[in-house]
């Protein structure tokens, strides 16, 4: 018996090794190319071009930052950027969050179809829907008598994140409020509670920390989409972030200055670093606990 512990104990340590190791490898896999950016952001172009990436630089410098920040026009694109994903944030929440009260609380026939239908769109590449969106705003547009009144502004770009990641949002939202015990609400109705207040006074407090989750989820995708800017939009002026790096020349047939492009890049990503950190607790609390997660 001792000898079958001892055999099992081996195998055991033995198994957690092989796992260490693989997720050692993982991560240097993976911040192998941010640190080579880091790097690369902190050194003068020609430098690198003269002596190549693996040497030692005679100076560090901040001034492919300075420069980056400058031609970028940060602020800008970043307030173009927030009028874009905090209403499309927002609208994906409410309508995710009502949409999976009625499909997981209420006996809705088709329910399960109606949950394939808003998952789908999620699924397709933008640029298999992108033709037909198109054409509809124009047509849409041209019958409202004004055929740009969805092409060139932000309200456009908004409506596609809205219709797009909906589905994903109703997903999530619909198999956390499944795990809600089913006392909860039963006792609710028992008291009397009306629909809305089943769902106000109910069940948005146990889907308040899984909410704040995929709304960051939800919000580092619009961020960082640059398809949907770039195909709606013509006008630089009301582009989003990752607009902005066209200024840095990464989309230009003239080969840009490496260095500062990625300082561009790394500035761009600070906003999304920051709101990570700020909720880095509830976010994790919403993924591992769902519902029954509570702020600490």
């Amino acid at each position: 018996m001792a000898r079958e512990n001892n055999i099992y104990r081996d195998a055991q340590a033995l198994k957690d090794q092989l796992i260490t190791i693989f997720i050692f490898i993982f991560a240097m896999v993976w911040l192998f190319p941010i640190a080579w950016a880091l790097w690369s952001s902190l050194r003068p172009y020609k430098e690198i071009l003269a002596r190549g990436i693996f040497t030692w630089p005679d100076t560090f410098t901040l001034n492919n930052y300075q420069e980056a920040f400058l031609k970028m026009h940060f602020g800008q694109y970043l307030l173009n950027t927030l009028i874009i994903l905090i209403p499309s944030v927002l609208c994906v929440l409410i309508f995710a969050a009502f949409a999976s009260f009625a499909i997981t609380k209420y006996k809705i026939r088709g329910s399960s179809t109606m949950l394939l239908l808003f998952t789908a769109g999620s699924m397709l590449p933008p640029q298999v829907i992108f033709q037909p969106i198109f054409k509809m705003y124009i047509w849409v547009g041209g019958i409202l008598g004004n055929k740009n009144i969805f092409y060139d502004n932000y309200l456009g770009v908004i409506l596609i994140h809205i219709a797009i990641h909906t589905g994903f949002a109703v997903l999530i939202l619909s198999s956390f409020m499944k795990s809600i015990p089913k006392e909860i609400s039963e006792a609710s109705v028992v008291d009397g509670a009306s629909v809305s207040q089943h769902f106000w006074q109910v069940i948005l407090p146990q889907i308040k920390f899984p909410l704040a989750s995929l709304g960051l989820i939800i919000s580092v995708w619009i961020y960082n989409d640059f398809f949907w800017g770039a195909a709606m939009m013509r006008s630089d002026a009301i582009m989003p972030m990752t607009s902005a790096l066209g200024r840095l020349g990464a989309f230009s047939r003239v080969i840009p200055d490496q260095n500062v492009l990625i300082a561009g890049s790394i500035i761009a990503a600070l906003p999304l670093l920051l709101l990570y950190g700020l909720l880095r607790k509830r976010f994790m609390s919403g993924i591992i606990f769902g519902p029954v997660a509570k702020a600490k």
